[in-house]
């Protein structure tokens, strides 16, 4: 399926490369079958690409003085992709502990939803989410797929810390935070892996088109979990999906 796309400037070295707004899964694939048209075709002046839920952005290596010819020549690449092209994705299985210790939202969750916490925990790990784009941290994974009774706004005042690991809710969405830093998402569990690791020659293991399952773990699962990762030898589950 092709999207109708709109191009546009995006300060003097970069294009900004737009699908319709909204979270889906059709134009999550475009967006890939897209970055991987541009990788095929090696054009030196990109030096990197980002993408976001329905944007890709293009930055280039010096200014960009004809807007005009390198849009055409993405156009030209977008229009040349092979629709058929199968994505390479895996499916990551994430150990959770939501232990109230962890879950510090949960029960707040639970008054304003009327949901037991045993069914908040159990929606949340029964679905499968897709990684739509990495950003906001290293390693934060923005995820789809959430359970649409358990969307719930994002706080007024955000903390000024959540602690690494903590597994998030905010709006429609759920999350990792990948190292200790400020966030406003409803905290419902924390996992013991870690999400972003610079001596790793790939330092975020998921990427966009993969998708998570997170599995409930006991206290002292996490913690004997949590001790395989400080060792450096926890050998996170995944296996790969078709395309």
């Amino acid at each position: 399926m092709a999207f109708n796309l709109h191009y546009k400037r995006f300060g003097e070295r970069s294009i900004l490369i737009e699908w319709p707004a909204m979270i889906d899964e059709n134009i999550l694939r475009d967006i890939i079958r897209f970055k991987d048209q541009i990788f095929k075709n090696n054009i030196k002046e990109i030096v990197e690409l980002k993408s976001a839920y329905n944007s890709l952005l293009i930055i280039y290596d010096s200014i960009c003085r004809n807007f005009e010819k390198d849009a055409e020549l993405l156009k030209k690449l977008y229009e040349s992709a092979d629709l058929q092209h199968d994505i390479v994705s895996k499916l990551w299985k994430i150990p959770v502990c939501y232990d109230p210790i962890f879950g510090i939202d949960l029960q707040a969750i639970s008054k304003e939803k009327g949901i037991s916490i045993n069914e908040i925990i159990n929606r949340h790990s029964q679905a499968i989410y897709t990684v739509y784009f990495i950003g906001f941290l290293p390693g934060f994974l923005y995820l789809g797929g959430l359970n649409k009774s358990l969307f719930v706004p994002r706080k007024a005042t955000p903390r000024l810390k959540v602690e690494r690991g903590s597994v998030a809710i905010g709006e429609n969405q759920t999350g990792i935070y990948p190292k200790e830093s400020p966030g406003g998402w409803n905290i419902i569990g924390n996992s013991p892996i870690s999400f972003f690791d610079v001596t790793k020659e790939i330092p975020c293991f998921s990427q966009p088109g993969d998708q998570i399952v997170f599995y409930p773990i006991s206290l002292r699962e996490y913690e004997n979990i949590k001790t395989l990762v400080d060792e450096g030898v926890y050998q996170m589950e995944s296996e790969v999906l078709d395309g």
